[in-house]
C-alpha cells in the first residue's frame, strides 16, 4: 500500500512538471538588422561635364549714319571682305557742303574786320568794346566751320573693323534717316561660345585652360578641337547657381560658322576626392548624412557637405572621414545606436567620372 501511494505521488509530480513547462511562454529571439557597407576612400581623379553653346563672332559691328540723307554708295555685299578703313557707305553731301562754304566765307569776313578793328583800336579810332563783337563773331563762324566739317565726315563711313559683311540692310538710292542700321560687319577670326557651369565646377577652372570642343557641323575631327578659356564671369546667377564660362576657337577650321551648335567637354585638373555612392546619401530638413557603422557594429548618423555628382557617386567635402563603413544598403527601420549585422566585405568600385 505505501509503495502505491508513492507512485501516485510521482505520477502527479511529472504532471505538474509538464502543465508547467506547457504553461511558460516562449523566448522570442530578435532578427538580425542586416546591412550592406562600403569603405569611403579618396581617388586621384579628374572630373569631366559636358555642356552645350552656341558659337558667336569675336566681335560684330553694327554700322549706322549719324547723319541723315541719300545713299549714294553702298558698295559691299553679304559674306565680303571688308579691311579696316574701307569705305562702306557714303551719303549725299552737297548741302553739307553749301552750308559750310558760306560759314568759311563768314569766318574769312570776321578774320578781315578783326584785322581792320585792332589797327584802329591801335590809333584809338574805335571802341574795344567793337573789337570784342568782332572776336566773337569769329569764333562764331570757327565752330560752325568745325561742325559742318565734323558732319560732312559722317557723310562718308568707314570700316572700323576688319572682317566680313553679315548683313546689309538697305540699297544705293534709298533715303537714310539719322540712326539707320545700314550693315552689319563681323569678325570672324575667332569664334567664342558661353556656357553656363555650376557653382561647384566653376571655381575649379582657370582662365587659360583649354577644354575638347566638337561641332556637330562638322563630324568628328582628328586631331579633335581645343579651345582656350578666355573668361570666367565673376557673378553666379541667384536662381540656378551657375556662372559663364567664355571659350574661344581660334585659330577656326574650315566650316565653322557663327550660329552653329558646340559640345565644350570641361575638366577639372587632377585632384584627390573622396566619392561614395549617391544612394548612400540621406536627406533630411537639417541636411544630408549618410548612416556610419561604428567598431561595436552600431548604427551612426554622420552629417555630411556635398561637392560634385560623378556618375552615380557623390563627392563629399566634409563630415566624413576617409576609411569610414558607410551604409549602402538596409536603411528600413535603422536608427543612431542601432546594432547590425554586416553581410559584405566593403568595397568601392573605381568609376571612370564621365556625364
Amino acid at each position: 500500500m505505501p509503495y502505491v501511494r508513492l507512485l501516485f505521488l510521482a505520477a502527479a509530480l511529472i504532471m505538474m512538471t509538464a502543465c508547467t513547462e506547457q504553461s511558460a511562454p516562449a523566448e522570442k529571439v530578435a532578427k538580425p538588422h542586416l546591412v550592406e557597407i562600403i569603405t569611403a576612400k579618396s581617388q586621384n581623379l579628374n572630373l569631366q561635364r559636358e555642356r552645350n553653346g552656341t558659337l558667336t563672332a569675336l566681335r560684330e559691328i553694327q554700322i549706322y549714319n549719324q547723319e541723315e540723307g541719300q545713299i549714294t554708295a553702298l558698295p559691299f555685299y553679304e559674306n565680303d571682305q571688308v579691311k579696316k578703313g574701307d569705305i562702306v557707305a557714303k551719303l549725299d553731301d552737297r548741302l553739307l557742303k553749301a552750308q559750310l562754304e558760306r560759314t568759311q566765307a563768314l569766318r574769312r569776313k570776321a578774320e578781315e574786320d578783326l584785322k581792320r578793328f585792332k589797327n584802329l583800336g591801335d590809333r584809338g579810332l574805335t571802341p574795344k568794346t567793337e573789337i570784342t563783337r568782332v572776336e566773337t563773331e569769329l569764333a562764331v563762324a570757327k565752330a560752325d566751320e568745325h561742325a559742318l566739317l565734323t558732319r560732312l565726315d559722317y557723310t562718308v563711313i568707314r570700316a572700323p573693323i576688319s572682317g566680313i559683311v553679315s548683313q546689309r540692310l538697305s540699297e544705293q538710292g534709298n533715303i537714310a534717316e539719322r540712326y539707320t542700321h545700314l550693315l552689319t560687319l563681323s569678325d570672324q577670326s575667332s569664334l567664342i561660345t558661353e556656357v553656363a557651369v555650376s557653382e561647384l565646377l566653376i571655381n575649379k577652372l582657370h582662365v587659360g585652360d583649354k577644354p575638347e570642343l566638337s561641332i556637330d557641323a562638322l563630324g568628328d575631327l582628328d586631331p579633335p578641337l581645343h579651345g582656350t578659356i578666355t573668361r570666367i564671369y565673376p557673378n553666379l546667377d541667384p536662381f540656378t547657381r551657375t556662372g559663364t564660362v567664355e571659350i574661344t576657337l581660334n585659330p577656326v577650321p574650315a566650316g565653322t560658322r557663327p550660329g552653329q551648335l558646340v559640345r565644350v567637354t570641361l575638366k577639372t585638373q587632377q585632384a584627390k576626392r573622396l566619392l561614395i555612392p549617391f544612394t548612400s546619401l540621406r536627406r533630411s530638413t537639417k541636411g544630408d548624412y549618410v548612416f556610419t557603422i561604428d567598431n561595436d557594429k552600431k548604427a551612426q548618423i554622420t552629417p555630411v557637405v556635398t561637392g560634385l555628382n560623378v556618375n552615380d557617386q557623390v563627392e563629399i567635402l566634409s563630415g566624413l572621414q576617409e576609411g569610414a563603413a558607410v551604409v549602402v544598403r538596409g536603411y528600413t527601420n535603422l536608427h543612431a545606436g542601432k546594432t547590425v549585422t554586416i553581410v559584405n566585405i566593403p568595397t568601392l568600385v573605381q568609376k571612370t567620372p564621365n556625364e
